[in-house]
């Protein structure tokens, strides 16, 4: 939710302050920016941290950032305030993966990692709804303090209820050793290095740097789409978002049961995870036509299959560092993974804002979202063309 208010708001925010595409593609430069940036110092915090203490830091900080969007009174403010929400947010999904390692067996945490993507959906889809009644009552900065102080909601109940397994009151002996049948465990923290210099931890990177960018567009584009190129108002967008947002839910939770549903009738990790990106790539390519049918609910149904594709592909891609990696570095990896996915949400952030100034037509970005995932699934299946435990010697100085 804190990251799409700034798309909600998109075309009354350009016509307050005079924006140019550009500029809307300079915002999201900015906070894609700051997301890579943190994504390599953050991933690493949270192992060092721990999931509970290292994901409360992050809540913190962000739900600040989002608020101070409703102080910017200009675009260098709003580029600050971008670029302080991306730093902070570079810690959600690194700390969501840490949980899933530490509380869920490999058979189950493509499914885990389904219900929370679903959850990221939940709040893109209620955005549209609920940002533009809060504008037309409190104006485009209740819109950002509003949704900004949820984040303390979360927190709450964040240390409310998460622990370790291991030190959770409600966690018996059985329910552990069942959790800890099948994970990749090693002696203390990796090397940084150890991490980094493996063809496992680059599959994973180059899969994020093709996939994340087209979430991004889809995340901070398509409500401009839909007014842009089908005449929806503020007020009309939100039932389209919601079935995007709806059909992804969907597409998560099933990617995930996809691939848990051949681990548990004896398949490999390997047949399992790739066989679900298969199939969610090849959902997504249909998109390629969003840009050229004349009913709005041809090209919402188009982009809700591709989201659907998009988050059953990303659920499956995001357990990789857990089936291959020691639970002490799934974290680092992820966040290693999520600034590359920044890297190449920076680079489309720009593609987009120049070729809408340009030509005004979505078509290219389109066909750019039709293709990335059968490329990032050949580059996954080059480089790991078997999923299998990485083993890294402990950092001694830790």
């Amino acid at each position: 939710m804190d990251r799409q208010v700034l798309a909600v708001l998109k075309n009354n925010l350009q016509h307050e302050f005079g924006w140019s595409e550009i500029d809307y593609g300079n915002l999201v430069f900015a906070f894609q920016t700051a997301y890579a940036a943190g994504m390599l110092v953050v991933g690493r915090l949270i192992d060092r941290l721990g999931t509970r203490t290292g994901y409360a830091v992050t809540i913190t900080f962000w739900s600040l950032a989002s608020m101070a969007h409703g102080f910017a009174s200009s675009i260098s403010g709003f580029l600050a305030a971008r670029f302080a929400l991306g730093f902070s947010e570079s810690g959600v999904f690194p700390a969501s993966l840490k949980a899933v390692a530490e509380w869920f067996p490999k058979k189950e945490r493509a499914l885990a990692t389904g219900i929370i993507n679903a959850g990221t959906n939940v709040g893109a889809a209620l955005t549209p709804l609920i940002v533009p009644w809060i504008y037309v009552r409190w104006g485009w900065q209740g819109c950002f303090f509003a949704v900004g102080s949820l984040g303390f909601v979360g927190l709450a109940f964040w240390l409310w209820l998460y622990e370790p397994p291991e030190q959770h009151p409600r966690c018996s002996a059985k329910e552990l050793a069942y959790i800890r049948s099948d994970l990749n465990m090693d002696v203390g923290k990796p090397r940084l290095s150890e991490i980094v210099w493996n063809r496992q931890t680059w599959g994973f990177v180059s899969a994020k740097f093709l996939i994340d960018p087209i979430w991004w567009f889809y995340l901070f584009w398509i409500p401009d789409f839909l007014e842009r190129r089908h005449g929806l108002s503020l007020g009309q967008i939100g039932l389209p978002i919601l079935v995007i947002y709806v059909m992804a839910d969907v597409g998560s939770i099933t990617g995930g049961w996809i691939s848990s549903f051949f681990l548990q009738h004896g398949r490999t990790v390997n047949m399992a995870r790739k066989t679900a990106l298969l199939v969610c790539a090849l959902s997504v390519i249909p998109i390629v036509f969003a840009s050229r049918v004349d009913s709005t609910w041809a090209a919402v149904l188009l982009i809700g299959l591709a989201s659907a594709g998009h988050q059953g592909f990303s659920t499956n891609l995001m357990t990789l560092p857990s089936d291959m990696f020691p639970t002490t570095s799934v974290a680092s990896v992820a966040g290693i993974g999520g600034a590359a996915g920044a890297i190449g949400g920076m680079l489309i952030a720009q593609i987009v804002g120049h070729l809408l100034q340009w030509t005004g037509s979505y078509t290219i970005p389109f066909l750019m979202a039709g293709s990335s995932y059968l490329i990032a699934l050949a580059v996954v299946q080059i480089l790991v063309p078997r999923l299998e435990a990485v083993q890294l010697r402990p950092d001694s100085s830790v």
